[in-house]
């Protein structure tokens, strides 16, 4: 078996020198590999794919917004569009943002009330980027409805509506899905994924994931500064790292090792955190999270967003929004193994989270995010907010 193991792991090395190598490691990885990345082993699922079980056309779906509080919707919708969706109508209570919106998507009717949509029979599906604390309830009603939900992140914001969360979700069996848009909207990582699923760098030890952001307060809703609505930095940003780490890791289970987080430049909105980190131990690997508010002026984007994947045989850094190396652009990928360094132009790969998601509607299926991992990635930064150690270094 090791011997086995070992040539695999040569014949991978070799061939991902090559432009056409990539497709080869992949298709290997697929038919010898029943590792689902984002948290445990499904043969069945695998094999069902080879067959085509599992890859029926998604077809079309019905589905709603209620809440565009948040700029993260329009990605949402375009996720579930670009699968074959079709916008039906939205609410917000905001008539400036409401007014956007269907600037933006006017064929989509807009709707009295949150009951108007909740109560429609014709939707299966209720998108939202409300307020962060509002979310969670609002997911709540949305699955009693009969209906799936995906959410913004921080899609759940206190421990207590967690339960309550996942309480409904098991009576239900509706799907609750966050939209972690680092991994699921950012296409070098999503490339990312399957290099690692390939054993491109062997087996993954410990993720490191960044998430620094530019704040600009005078264009922040007053929410934005008000700890109990936007749940803390840990709980909002740290979210995608959180779940990158499960994902990469393979991790199952995790526990919160330390977490730190602060105001430590901005006495004037004393309800916001500006820098937080957070170090976790999974039965996957290990990962170590920093977000905070502190990217400049300078810089052409909103954040230099990064994500290292160290392995056994090599490590991956993707730069996601950014290469102030002078590469034009976001989702750039550097691959480093045991021969050499390469950089990868992720910029034209496939987004496959919408298509996922409205097979699972269809299908009752899990591939584009289990219902555990979503849950976990959020319990973790919730713990990790209400433990996390205060910092004061102002002067």
């Amino acid at each position: 078996m090791k011997k086995t193991r070992s040539g695999r792991r040569k014949f991978i090395r070799d061939t991902v020198n090559s432009a056409a190598g990539w497709a080869t490691v992949l298709t290997l990885s697929r038919e010898t590999r029943g590792l689902d990345m984002a948290g445990g082993h499904n043969g069945v699922r695998e094999s069902q794919e080879r067959s085509g079980e599992a890859r029926k056309s998604p077809g079309k779906i019905k589905f709603a917004v209620i809440g565009v509080n948040h700029d993260h919707i329009y990605g949402q919708v375009e996720a579930v569009l670009r699968a074959g969706g079709e916008l039906v109508s939205f609410y917000a209570k905001e008539p400036n943002l409401a007014a956007a919106f269907s600037k933006r998507y006017p064929l989509a009717k807009l709707a009295r009330s949150e009951d108007e949509i909740l109560e429609d029979g014709g939707l299966q599906l209720v998108l939202s980027a409300a307020i962060p604390n509002e979310r969670a309830p609002l997911g709540v009603k949305v699955m009693k409805h009969g209906k799936d939900y995906m959410v913004d992140k921080p899609g759940i914001t206190t421990l207590e509506q967690l339960v309550e969360v996942r309480r409904v979700q098991a009576e239900t069996r509706r799907i609750y899905s966050i939209m972690y848009s680092e991994r699921l909207e950012n296409r070098a990582t999503v490339k990312a994924g399957e290099l690692v699923k390939a054993g491109a760098i062997g087996r993954v030890i410990q993720t490191v994931g960044l998430g620094p952001h530019r704040m600009n307060p005078t264009q922040r809703p007053s929410w934005f500064f008000e700890h109990v609505r936007y749940g803390g930095i840990l709980c909002d940003i740290a979210s995608h790292q959180a779940d990158q780490f499960l994902f990469f890791t393979g991790s199952t289970r995790a526990e919160v090792v330390a977490a730190q987080t602060g105001n430590v430049h901005h006495p004037q909105y004393p309800g916001l955190d500006d820098f937080g980190d957070m170090t976790l131990r999974g039965d996957g690997g290990t990962g170590y999270i920093r977000v905070d508010w502190f990217t400049p002026g300078g810089l052409g984007t909103w954040g230099d967003g990064r994500l290292t994947i160290i392995g056994t045989d090599g490590y991956i850094e993707i730069r996601k929004n950014i290469d102030i190396a002078g590469r034009s652009g976001g989702s750039h990928l550097f691959l480093v193994d045991q021969k050499e360094t390469r950089y990868l132009d992720c910029s034209k790969e496939p987004l496959p989270y919408g298509e996922q998601l409205v097979s699972d509607i269809l299908n009752r299926t899990e591939t584009a995010m289990p219902q555990a991992h979503c849950f976990l990635a959020t319990e973790l930064v919730l713990k990790a907010q209400n433990q996390a150690q205060r910092l004061d270094l102002r002067l």
